[in-house]
C-alpha cells in the first residue's frame, strides 16, 4: 500500500529516485500514467495488469469508454527501475503534469501520484478545507 508524502526532485535527465518506502512494492516494474487533476499516476506492474483486466470489461461501444481507454493507455509508460530506484518520466507526461524540478509524491493505496509541487500545494489548499465534509458524501458510515 501507497502511503504517505514525499518531496524528491526531478533530475534534468527526467529521471525521478521513488520513494524508498515504496521500493519493495515498485521493483518488479511500474507503469506511469495520465491521472486526473494534471497529475501522474504510478502503479506497480501487477496492479496496472489487474486495472487493465477491469478497463477492459467496459463496452467498446461506449465512446465515453473509448475516449477513456484511449487517454488512459496512450500515455502509459512501463520502466523497471534502475539500481539507484530511478524511473525515467517520457517528457510528454512531464508535460501532461507540468513537472518542474520541485516534486510531491503521494501516497494514494493502491497506487502513488506525482505532481508539481506549486500544483499539489494549490490543489490541497482548496480541498483542504472541504475534507472533513467529503467523508459524508464518498464514504458513508465510514466514520
Amino acid at each position: 500500500m501507497f502511503l504517505g508524502t514525499y518531496a524528491p526532485k526531478l533530475d534534468e535527465k527526467g529521471r525521478i529516485i521513488l520513494p524508498a518506502k515504496f521500493w519493495d512494492e515498485l521493483e518488479s516494474g511500474i507503469v506511469i500514467t495520465r491521472g486526473q487533476e494534471r497529475c501522474l499516476v504510478v502503479y506497480s506492474a501487477r496492479e496496472f495488469e489487474e486495472l487493465h483486466e477491469r478497463i477492459r470489461q467496459a463496452p467498446i461501444t461506449s465512446k465515453k469508454s473509448r475516449d477513456y481507454l484511449r487517454l488512459f493507455l496512450s500515455g502509459a509508460h512501463s520502466e523497471v527501475p534502475d539500481k539507484q530506484h530511478r524511473v525515467t518520466i517520457p517528457s510528454m507526461l512531464r508535460s501532461y503534469a507540468g513537472l518542474d524540478r520541485e516534486l510531491t509524491v503521494i501516497g494514494a493505496g493502491n497506487h502513488a501520484e506525482i505532481w508539481d509541487t506549486d500544483a499539489w500545494n494549490e490543489y490541497y489548499a482548496q480541498q483542504e478545507s472541504s475534507y472533513s465534509e467529503i467523508t459524508e458524501e464518498v464514504i458513508p458510515g465510514l466514520f
